[in-house]
């Protein structure tokens, strides 16, 4: 524990900036052994018993009434010494307490601690014999490809061998059912260990020249053991995850630990195959899409050392690594790295910051890098630029075509689809290709209105439209409230009431009407809401049981489906014209990843993107695949309106159920920051205070300021002050705060 007669340094958890501070505790005899920097205890607090984070061993001031330690809460520490270092440095970064960090770091550990028995397939006939075995399925394909896997990693289950092979899991069972695969039932706790199994190299797929002199620069700094940022700007299909997973067996040759980061849940069954195919029961998966229960276990695995290699999304930053060496972001722009409420941290900046404290190298890949990172890996930036600017096997870039809907409205075409997409997807239906269709809104229709008066009817609860369902139900997407559609205008009393807008649930809809033999699957939030539906979904598309594959955001990235030689963006300018500075960057980038996911295969690949604004810059350069076509006309954009990466903006948000209550806190948080700003010099600017876009949200009145300074510090130091300020005028000054460091959106 350390020097006797020290006292443990600990921090309570309560989420006020009042006690955020250090306590001292005495350490009874006989928990010295169990006391250590990093353990959960319980402390006695005022006149109650809190939990506490013990963070090392001090003295208290003179004349200080220290108790004692009531009891320790885990059987180990729960927390390793970077992820102290990395709560106290995010309490620093991002406004909020310490204890409010810890909380989120190790959210995975508070889960259920039971443990279950895991099913383990395995060949059900000597080695010696595989061969055989695999001639006798050369009519069966996938079956074929099944035991291969099995034959390379005997620790997989079910659905695990079925995402390593890229097939379905039925595909398995008749191998079970055929007496070639059986099942070996381990306990939870001993599966990692007694099946620590790694692919030979005679798995690995063969890099490129190109891939090769990435993977050598990420390798060598592995090797060095010395801190590096690296972005792998590599188009779409040009291969980054082989990289990824060369990069990864580097850091496992140097003892060290790896996290790789996807943006979506839906995207990790298709890597824990990959992943798994190359690294067997060493991978790990950490994301909010597990149980508790899974999620505990995969945690327990990390934290013991049994699973080096931790696949997941954004929480698995905060993975309990002994040693990390390598942290990867794939799809690295993607704004869902950003948590987006109560602590606002960004995965990419705790990555790096992690990666700081250990000498371990960061990997950010993106085929659109975010315009901060570009910035960054520019002639005079911290980041290592690496390219692979072709895609494997040198195939070609789809061909874009830009379709003007204005056009097609004037040649009296009022549906969803133009002439010529109907067209392109009936050629490939004729030829037994797939085709993926876009629009980035689920739902049947954006909002009902009445076309007498104009109301339009919004939620109760929040300041946005009800989404119509073909359930005929109105849905806020904010607060889940749902109400029926009503048969006249509530305002009015007019019948003619009607919904506006398209869907994916119209699109769906259109597409079954013009296309009747089409098999047609949907994937947005609403059709995966089920556990598993992802994988389920893409599975199913994958192994040609359907045609049409519509879907929102969620299938415009990462995906690889060799079948795909159409896709139709319904229409591009969805993100366009948000109220938002970033507005033209996502649109860019959407548009050239959902058009990456054609032409993977053998096939050549086509997009059509319909538009109401065909000369945007960022449609035009999507369009030809010119990124840093689109960058160059982007930042100077940005400079000229002092906006990131040539600014810093913190958001402030204002949060209450009384509209007068949060008109007025905001306005006198904007006086105590003027008088703040008074002692700075001019190139700090507060905006606001103004209703935030979104103006309620669950019943609670939403009002914003935004500061934008070049020092990321200064502005910290100046927000901080403020809290305090108001902080001291409670209870008179009644509105919850959020502060978001370098927001993402400003809805």
């Amino acid at each position: 524990m350390g020097d006797t007669g020290q006292f443990a340094e600990i921090i309570v958890d309560i989420s006020a900036r009042s006690v955020d501070r250090v306590f001292h505790y005495a350490v009874p005899a006989d928990l010295k052994d169990r006391v250590k920097p990093g353990a959960r205890v319980l402390v006695p607090f005022g006149a109650r018993r809190l939990a506490g984070y013990v963070l090392g061993f001090g003295y208290p001031e003179r004349n200080i009434r220290v108790r004692e330690i009531a009891g320790v809460l885990d059987d180990e520490p729960v927390l390793t010494e970077d992820l102290l270092e990395i709560a106290r440095w995010m309490a620093d970064s991002y406004l909020c307490t310490t204890a409010e960090a810890f909380a989120r770091i190790i959210a995975p550990r508070l889960g259920v601690k039971a443990t279950r028995a895991v099913k383990l397939l395995k060949p059900a006939f000597p080695a010696r014999k595989s061969q055989e075995v695999l001639n006798r399925l050369k009519h069966a394909p996938k079956q074929a490809a099944v035991l291969r896997q099995a034959l390379l990693n005997q620790s997989l289950t079910r659905k695990e061998l079925a995402a390593a092979a890229q097939t379905s899991p039925a595909t398995v069972d008749a191998l079970v059912k055929a007496g070639l695969l059986e099942a070996e039932i381990l306990h939870a706790s001993n599966y990692q260990e007694e099946n620590r199994i790694v692919h030979s190299s005679g798995g690995v797929t063969p890099l490129n020249a190109d891939q090769v002199k990435a993977a050598r620069e990420i390798s060598q700094a592995l090797t060095e053991g010395k801190f590096g940022v690296f972005l792998l700007y590599g188009v779409t299909g040009s291969g980054k995850t082989e990289v990824y997973l060369d990069a990864i067996a580097s850091a496992l040759a140097a003892g060290r630990q790896a996290v790789a980061m996807v943006p979506e849940i839906s995207l990790t069954p298709q890597m824990i195959g990959l992943f798994r195919a190359r690294f067997g029961s060493l991978v790990a998966v950490l994301h909010s899409g597990l149980a508790g229960r899974e999620r505990y276990e995969e945690w327990r695995r990390v934290k013991k050392n049994q699973a080096p290699v931790v696949l997941g999304t954004r929480s698995a930053v905060f993975a309990p690594l002994s040693a990390p060496g390598l942290f990867i972001l794939d799809e690295e722009h993607e704004p869902s790295y950003k948590q987006d409420d109560h602590l606002r941290y960004h995965a990419r900046e705790v990555a790096i910051k992690r990666a700081q404290l250990s000498g371990a190298a960061v990997v950010l890949g993106s085929a659109t890098p975010s315009l901060e990172s570009w910035f960054k890996a520019g002639c005079s930036g911290p980041y290592q630029l690496l390219k692979l600017p072709h895609r494997i096997d040198k195939k070609p870039l789809p061909q874009v075509t830009v379709v003007d809907i204005r056009q097609e409205l004037k040649d009296g075409n009022r549906g969803i689809f133009s002439r010529r997409l109907v067209a392109a997807i009936y050629d490939r239906l004729q030829k037994g290709e797939q085709t993926i269709l876009f629009l980035n809104r689920r739902g049947y229709a954006n909002f009902i209105i009445c076309r007498e008066c104009g109301h339009v009817i919004k939620c109760d609860h929040c300041d946005i439209s009800l989404t119509y369902h073909l359930d005929g139900t109105l849905r806020c997407h904010y607060c889940n409230y749902s109400a029926r559609l009503p048969s006249v205008c509530p305002c009015c009393g007019s019948v003619y009431i009607r919904p506006f807008g398209a869907g994916t649930q119209k699109v769906e809809d259109e597409a079954a009407r013009l296309f009747p033999a089409a098999r047609i699957l949907r994937m947005d939030s609403d059709s995966t809401a089920r556990k598993g539906s992802h994988e389920k979904i893409i599975n199913a598309f994958r192994q040609g049981e359907a045609d049409i594959l519509i879907g929102t955001q969620m299938i415009a990235k990462g995906l690889d489906l060799p079948m795909v030689t159409l896709v139709g963006v319904i229409n591009a300018d969805t993100t366009l014209f948000m109220p938002d500075f970033r507005a033209s960057e996502r649109t860019f980038q959407l548009l050239t990843q959902v058009a990456g996911r054609s032409g993977r295969g053998k096939l050549p690949g086509e997009v059509l993107v319909q538009t109401y604004s065909p000369d945007h810059y960022s449609i035009a350069a999507a369009a030809r695949h010119d990124v840093e076509g689109f960058y160059r006309i982007e930042l100077p954009l940005r400079k000229s309106l002092g906006y990131p990466p040539f600014s810093f903006l913190v958001r402030m948000l204002f949060t209450h159920a009384d509209e007068a209550e949060i008109s007025k806190g905001a306005l006198l948080a904007k006086e105590i920051l003027d008088k703040i700003l008074a002692g700075h010099d001019n190139l700090i600017e507060a905006l606001g205070p103004a209703p935030a876009p979104l103006g309620r949200i669950k019943g609670r009145f939403r009002w914003q300021i935004v500061i934008k300074g070049r020092r990321r510090s200064e502005l910290r130091d100046i927000i901080r002050q403020c809290l305090d300020d108001l902080q001291k005028l409670r209870p008179s000054f009644k509105p919850a705060i959020n502060i978001d460091i370098n927001p993402q959106g400003m809805q």
